[in-house]
């Protein structure tokens, strides 16, 4: 935003209705005599004349003010002691609208004066210094970094400070060029917007708004500075300091106008990303006008309404990120909030049951409240939202209702429940997805509801599951999904320990997989397949026999067992893998072809006793078989 919205009222000489070009010509001639002789009366009419030819066509008198030389000359004549000074000021500000005047201004040596202005105790020649200043630094990286150069933010902030709780129009209106000023000076530019930080501008601002909230215009551009600096993360530990919370939310209250709230959106979204900061605007009462917002645009088909409802949801759900601010709100499940959230779900409108799936999943976040919500039917809430949205479904919808049924299903209490009321089979519908974010959260659910071998059994038995995963264990392009589906189908042979689940996976060709995981750069992954592994040469050697011999499986274990650097229990889980391959003629061989003896005999004084003694035991196996 420009500050040529904050002009200052016009001289009234020199009224005649339109200033001829050569007339124009005249002046620029009669000024530059005028500079020299400083007399002060026929320089004055000079500017009036300059200032209403600007008036009546800014662009075309600035061209000519350009090719006059003039601007060199506005640079001696600006005194503080002189006093025309105001008005060269003015013409400066008018002048630097234009994109093409800025570079010129500062290039005549304009800015050095202009700044030294800014000690004047003039109101007017304050005004118009400010303007000049504010103009030319509008998206010119020339004019800021002249201002810069010669110090003028921190004068402007000084200004701010000692002019705060002075309330008249003419005080008001200066305090609103200069909050411009400093925001056209900053403004996209993350250095100069970081030293502004650093100079203590956020609290200043902060208490100009709380005592200048009846203006309109000051309010508005405090509102875009705070926007612009609430980007910038190191900006936001000074606003938790502030009372920033409660003056957005008593400004936010008084609002009708779409318009005005919106602007008040822009700034509290980026601060509400700060944890200390949802706490203040929840206690500041946020949320209840956030309802209030929602109650009222629910039903409209406003494209302006529709807008809003999204935000305020949208905000509703980032305040629930921070963990005292959910906690604040969830009050044991029993919160006026909570409950209004729930009855989003069942809703017909998309934004809300989204935003009540995903504010659910942020409730989740804690194992008190996951298990509270699944003894209070939440699960079957979440399953019938899915269930409207299988065929043709909104993703957004989906991926945040298979959130939330994730995070429910962490505590160890809760994955009974969960099998019980049918959740594997809600969620086995969307298997069909090719969205991977319904994918990878689909994976992530079922993950976590298999810590029983009952469910792990029957699931590691369905075909049209295991063939998915062993599909999207080759989803390169998408290292979520990639990962969560090997990771499942270790689980679902961990935790079934069961031949029908092992065969099943042989035959969809998942061997290579897990043998690839096996190498993650994750210990997590790497420990899983290696445990998996273990099982199915335990249980079902014969089968699996081909694909491991054909995955370099024997070369695989024997870099782990030899890499320094490998985990205490990846060389363990290794060695008992080792142990179970001997029982195939094919591996064993090449167990043998490898020197496995001359690694495992180092591991015999491991420093971890577990891999130690299984290091032992694996050379007594191998000695014995050779």
């Amino acid at each position: 935003m420009s500050l040529c919205a904050f002009l200052c009222d016009r001289n009234p000489r020199c009224q005649q209705p339109f200033l001829r070009k050569h007339n124009l010509t005249d002046t620029l001639k009669k000024l530059k005599i005028t500079a020299v002789d400083r007399t002060e009366d026929t320089l004055e009419g000079c500017l009036d004349c300059l200032l209403q030819a600007l008036a009546q066509n800014n662009m075309e008198t600035s061209e000519k003010i350009q090719g006059s030389g003039i601007l060199q000359l506005f640079a001696s004549l600006l005194s503080p002691q002189s006093s025309c000074t105001a008005k060269i000021a003015n013409i400066i500000a008018e002048v630097a609208k234009n994109e093409f005047m800025r570079i010129p201004c500062v290039d005549a040596g304009l800015i050095s004066p202009l700044v030294q202005l800014l000690n004047s105790k003039d109101q007017e020649v304050l005004l118009q210094t400010g303007r000049a200043l504010g103009n030319i630094c509008y998206d010119s990286h020339e004019g800021r970094s002249a201002v810069d150069q010669a110090g003028g933010a921190q004068i402007v902030i000084d200004h701010l400070r000692s002019l705060c709780s002075i309330t008249d129009p003419a005080n008001e209106k200066l305090l609103t060029v200069f909050c411009g000023m400093l925001m056209n000076y900053s403004n996209e530019n993350d250095s100069l917007q970081a030293q502004l930080i650093n100079m203590g501008v956020i609290p200043t601002l902060v208490k100009l708004l709380g005592i200048h909230c009846q203006n309109v215009a000051l309010t508005e551009m405090c509102l875009v500075a705070f926007g612009n600096l609430a980007e910038l993360e190191s900006s936001k530990e000074q606003f938790a300091s502030t009372n920033i919370a409660e003056e957005l939310v008593k400004l936010f209250k008084k609002q009708v106008e779409h318009d005005k709230r919106e602007m008040i959106f822009e700034v509290l979204a980026p601060l509400a990303e700060n944890d200390a900061i949802k706490l203040q605007l929840v206690e500041a009462g946020l949320v209840e006008c956030l309802l209030e917002i929602v109650q009222q645009k629910v039903d409209s088909d406003k494209e302006d309404d529709i807008a809003e409802l999204k935000t305020a949801s949208d905000l509703m759900v980032l305040l629930l990120l921070g963990d005292e601010s959910m906690q604040k709100l969830f009050e044991g499940g029993k919160g006026n909030v909570f409950q209004r959230v729930l009855s989003w779900i069942p809703s017909n409108n998309h934004q809300l049951q989204l935003a009540g799936a995903l504010a659910i999943a942020n409730f989740a976040r804690n194992d008190g409240n996951c298990i509270h919500m699944v003894d209070n039917g939440i699960v079957e809430k979440l399953m019938d939202l899915l269930d409207r949205h299988v065929e043709d479904g909104n993703v957004t919808v989906q991926h945040a209702a298979l959130s939330a049924l994730r995070n429910l299903a962490i505590p160890v209490i809760n994955k009974a429940k969960m099998l019980s009321a049918g959740v594997t089979e809600t969620v086995l519908k969307f298997l069909k997805s090719e969205m991977p974010p319904v994918q990878f959260k689909l994976l992530g659910t079922l993950r976590m509801l298999i810590d029983a071998q009952e469910a792990a059994e029957q699931l590691g038995k369905n075909v049209k599951l295991v063939e998915r995963l062993v599909e999207w264990c080759e989803a390169k392009d998408h290292a979520g999904v990639m990962g969560e589906s090997n990771r499942l189908l270790s689980a679902l042979i961990r935790h079934s320990k069961s031949k029908d689940v092992i065969k099943t996976i042989v035959q969809s060709g998942g061997i290579k997989h897990l043998v690839t995981m096996a190498t993650s750069e994750h210990v997590i992954m790497q420990n899983e397949a290696l445990v998996a592994l273990a099982l199915i040469a335990a249980l079902e050697l014969g089968t699996a026999e081909k694909d491991l011999e054909n995955t370099k499986l024997v070369q695989i274990l024997y870099k782990l067992l030899a890499d320094e650097r490998s985990a205490p229990e990846i060389k363990y889980n290794s060695m008992v893998l080792i142990c179970a391959l001997m029982g195939s003629e094919a591996l064993h061989k090449e167990v043998q072809d490898l020197a496995f003896l001359d690694v495992i005999s180092k591991l015999r004084s491991h420093e971890n006793k577990s891999v130690a003694q299984q290091a032992s035991l694996t050379e007594q196996r191998l000695t014995v078989e050779s």
